[in-house]
């Protein structure tokens, strides 16, 4: 029985990176051997096991072999003749198909350690193009890796094409899809997680609604960059950069699927939008089974983002709607990660904006402030009660954002 510590504890070794999780895998035993030592059964497709002090995960080496379509399509056999190599020969990518031995000694058959010296993302062997959630791995480890100037390898991107084409990426099941794109939007560069993901012909069978834009003009005055898709990208770049939440990653991912949708007599501008962005979004949440505080920030961002962009010359009764319609008082947190996810689209875009301030953040942060510190004690105190009290409750708070917005005009213009 030999125990080595094997896939992203080796990798993040290497990298320098601090390690989260460390995964072993065990040859030479069966999973009597494991118990007998006190170890705890966990799997259900395949031995796994935790350790009976540090809970981590042992699993026995295993062979796969692909019986039918799907990343479910395949029988795994664990036994004490597997060897490491043969466990490590299924692995995704060589950078996660090393391991080092008690004694510290690295094994690394397939030049894991020599591709993470040179930056590359590249598969193991061949049957990678047998298993579809690798294309979703492969584009997430480019987003994590690409600020260390990772990249995949041409070979690769051919083997993820191939797979795509073959249909394999139909027989992906929702939840993991989800899982894997919500990753790799909390990457530093989830923008390269899309880019991949199209490069692999990936992106129009995963995310229609996102593959959709990529090619639809805009107006080259508010958007040099011109190009809805490549606007998604710096849009990610920029929700990355100011450290957004994973709710309000995925509303900058989603917030203008309805430009896809604008009749081509109309390009390049996209009248109504944001309405037209509700459908393909609601078609998106659904398929994928997208949590619920996620789409519900999501459909915020598609349908107010121009508002918010507008607020310093929106009335106060459309302010005081906009604070309603996200619940704000109610759900403060939810209403700022609206206002972040409109300052990320609002800079992802080439040119100045990209640096520029976004006083209507901070604006109507301070109207909700306003809003919320509007008392309704005196308005019982004259006598108000129900549809009466709510109504005048009401005007005291648009009169509220109204003194806010006299006070912020001079010093923060339009």
């Amino acid at each position: 029985m030999e125990v080595y510590l094997v896939g992203g504890a080796v990798r993040d070794e290497l990298l320098g990176r601090p390690v989260v999780d460390r995964d072993y895998v065990v040859t030479g035993a069966t999973p009597e051997d494991m118990v007998a030592q006190g170890y705890r059964p966990v799997g259900k497709d395949f031995p796994v096991f935790l350790h009976p002090e540090t809970a981590e995960e042992y699993a026995l080496a295993r062979r796969e072999r692909k019986v039918a379509a799907g990343y479910r399509g395949f029988e795994f056999h664990a036994g004490p003749e597997v060897t490491l190599e043969e466990d490590l020969s299924r692995r995704d990518l060589t950078i996660n198909a090393i391991a080092r031995a008690a004694d510290g000694t690295l094994i690394d058959p397939f030049g894991g350690a020599e591709d993470i010296e040179a930056r590359r993302l590249r598969h193991v062997t061949d049957a990678f193009a047998e298993d579809p959630v690798r294309v979703l791995r492969l584009a997430r480890f480019a987003a994590r890796l690409a600020g260390l100037g990772f990249t995949v390898v041409p070979e690769t991107i051919a083997l993820a094409r191939q797979l795509a084409a073959a249909g394999e990426l139909d027989a992906l099941v929702p939840e993991r899809v989800w899982t894997e794109t919500e990753k790799a939007l909390m990457t530093a560069h989830p923008e390269i997680f899309v880019e991949v993901l199209r490069e692999c012909q990936a992106l129009a069978v995963v995310l229609p609604e996102v593959d959709a834009l990529f090619g639809v003009p805009q107006p080259v005055e508010h958007h040099p960059e011109i190009d809805t898709g490549v606007h998604l990208k710096l849009v990610l770049a920029q929700a990355a950069r100011m450290d957004l939440s994973s709710a309000a990653r995925f509303a900058c991912l989603t917030h203008d699927l309805g430009k896809a949708l604008t009749p081509a007599n109309e390009l390049p501008k996209h009248h109504g939008h944001e309405a037209a962005g509700l459908k393909p979004l609601a078609d998106l949440c659904d398929r994928l089974r997208v949590p619920k505080e996620h789409r519900r920030l999501a459909e915020l961002v598609c349908r107010y983002h121009l508002q918010v962009h507008q607020a310093l010359t929106l009335k106060p009764t459309t302010v005081m709607k906009l604070i309603e319609a996200a619940d704000g008082l109610r759900r403060p947190e939810r209403f700022a990660d609206m206002l972040r996810a409109c300052e990320a689209d609002y800079r992802g875009r080439e040119g100045d904006k990209a640096t520029a301030p976004y006083p209507q953040a901070a604006y109507l942060t301070a109207t909700m402030a306003a809003v919320a510190a509007v008392p309704n004690a005196p308005l019982r105190e004259q006598g108000l009660e129900g549809l009466d009290l709510a109504a005048a409750l009401r005007r005291a708070r648009v009169s509220a954002i109204a003194e806010t917005r006299a006070r912020w005009q001079p010093a923060s213009p339009v």
